[in-house]
């Protein structure tokens, strides 16, 4: 027999039990749509991290409160960074162009009967060139409203839409938990940037928020959450993270550990896109072991074919059919499970793509090496896994196969 005629009997006797060799496939399937979905999704979420990263603004540089350490540490970080290492920051170190203080909490804010939970941010005019956040109409806090700390506020574009539905806001009074405020600003929709909707946050003055609102002080001035700054360009990130990391060890008078951590986009991205690459790498072997499981499926159902055909496979032998004629047809019917099951599970993992792009943020898109990996693996398995089977039916005795038919 060649290799068509070998090829056209597989076909005919899997298409003889099409119940069997669907569910044979079955794991398989699932194998490979498993593989493709979750790379496609890994490669998404890395992407959706680069932008994250981006949108925060361009050669952006934040400090927080706390040791690098503190990370692997479960205590609310220390209140060591001030609104006063943020001014030292920008008069004394050159390469920072902008500097922009935060103080951030959770409040309501309410209109004429109307609430919104929002996140409030206590922070400074440089706010909107670090963060590149523009204002839609308005204007946003200015130095003198933080000097004199005022009673003013600027509204995320959501939070206007909630509050004051298609009404003009500026010049009217919002209550921010206790506080009356003014509104004198609303800002332009930015989206959600790492999990916070930015539509949905408040700007009030720092100094505004430290006094009326949070009434958290440190012993040196007024505490911020973190520090955001832009440096002068990307050339220069390296040199302004230094020179700010000297600056607030001569402030703070560290003679050990430090009590900040300085951290660039570039240190974010990759600590992140180190975390999602990890999180893909577990994913892919967890789904990986479906491909192993529906290999295993293959040879259990070619063994039970084989003892199925004993009468079949003696009278082949009988009338001149060698063992390698009897190991191709098992082969190729076992190679045919698997790669058809590979081709189905393709088209179900990226159909599975498709529907995660419509229906989150994320773009997963297949990947084309995904793919070709995840078919010539299956069709490997399908090789591997027959020839078990395979080599049992090509050593059956033919007398015997006959006899025990």
């Amino acid at each position: 027999m060649n290799l068509w005629e070998s090829l056209k009997m597989a076909i005919a006797t899997l298409a003889a039990n099409k119940l069997r060799s669907s569910l044979t496939m079955l794991g398989i399937v699932i194998g490979n749509a498993s593989v493709i979905a979750t790379i496609g999704v890994g490669e998404g979420a890395q992407r959706f991290v680069t932008a994250e990263v981006q949108s925060l603004g361009p050669n952006t540089l934040f400090i927080r409160p706390g040791s690098p350490e503190a990370d692997r540490r479960p205590l609310w970080p220390p209140q060591t960074l001030v609104l006063e290492d943020a001014e030292a920051i920008s008069t004394e170190v050159p390469t920072v162009v902008a500097v922009a203080p935060e103080l951030t909490g959770n409040e309501v804010v309410s209109y004429r009967g109307r609430n919104a939970s929002v996140t409030v941010i206590g922070t400074t005019p440089d706010y909107t060139e670090v963060r590149d956040f523009q204002v839609d109409r308005g204007r946003f806090i200015t130095k003198l409203d933080g000097q004199r700390v005022q009673r003013v506020v600027v509204l995320g574009s959501e939070v206007a839409r909630q509050l004051f539905n298609g009404q003009d806001p500026i010049g009217q009074s919002v209550r921010v938990r206790n506080l009356r405020a003014e509104v004198i600003g609303v800002m332009q929709p930015k989206g959600s940037s790492f999990g916070m909707d930015m539509d949905m946050t408040v700007f009030l003055p720092l100094r505004t928020m430290a006094n009326r609102l949070v009434g958290r002080r440190s012993p040196y001035g007024t505490s911020v959450s973190y520090i955001s700054l832009s440096a002068r360009d990307e050339t220069v990130m390296r040199a302004a993270q230094f020179q700010i990391e000297n600056l607030l060890r001569r402030r703070h008078k560290i003679v050990g550990e430090d009590d900040f951590t300085v951290r660039n986009q570039q240190d974010l991205q990759n600590t992140l896109g180190a975390i999602t690459g990890t999180l893909q790498v577990m994913l892919v072997a967890i789904a990986s072991i479906s491909l192993l499981v529906g290999g295993i499926g293959i040879t259990n159902i070619m063994l039970v074919s084989v003892a199925e055909r004993t009468q079949e496979i003696g009278l082949r032998k009988a009338i001149g059919a060698s063992q390698r004629d009897i190991l191709m047809q098992f082969v190729i019917e076992a190679t045919i499970l698997a790669s058809l099951g590979g081709a189905i599970g393709t088209a179900v993992g990226v159909g599975g793509l498709a529907l995660v792009s419509m229906v989150t943020d994320l773009e997963a898109a297949p990947s084309s090496t995904a793919i070709g990996v995840a078919v010539g693996v299956s069709g490997g398995i399908g090789l591997f896994f027959g020839v078990i089977p395979a080599q049992q039916a090509a050593k059956l005795d033919p007398i015997v196969a006959l006899r025990s038919a």
